[in-house]
């Protein structure tokens, strides 16, 4: 895992686990399980994670803009959660009740060989994969 990766996700953690504030959501307590949980994932671990909207994304390279080909999980009211993607245009993959039932659906949708995260953006990381597999 790169230093990168690692910072990302320490961010995530440390802000889906910070109790004060001025975001008093509902939907925190929910998004710092799945964090968490996604953490806990070594797959995931190894992939830069980004949030947005109560949402965990993850990416396969390491700077902005991020690749769109992995799932994401949301947080639903409740305790629930949602997977989605790899793209917004996407539909809905699932709803559960289990952030580790949320990991899972992603960890099962990762395009073959991902990880760990390409230093770089989306775009060196596509020109990256031409020139590897066409070789």
């Amino acid at each position: 895992m790169t230093d990168i990766v690692e910072a990302a996700w320490l961010k995530v953690l440390t802000d889906a686990d910070r109790s004060s504030g001025t975001d008093r959501s509902p939907l925190r307590e929910a998004f710092a399980v799945m964090a968490r949980t996604a953490y806990a994932e070594p797959l995931l671990r190894q992939l830069r994670p980004w949030t947005g909207m109560w949402e965990l994304h993850f990416s396969r390279c390491t700077e902005f803009d991020p690749t769109w080909d992995v799932p994401y999980i949301g947080t639903l009211h409740a305790g629930r959660y949602y997977v989605e993607g790899p793209s917004r245009s996407s539909p809905r993959i699932a709803e559960t009740d289990s952030a580790r039932a949320a990991v899972a659906m992603v960890v099962e949708r990762l395009p073959a060989g991902c990880g760990p995260a390409f230093v770089g953006t989306a775009g060196e990381l596509a020109a990256y994969e031409r020139a590897r597999y066409s070789a």
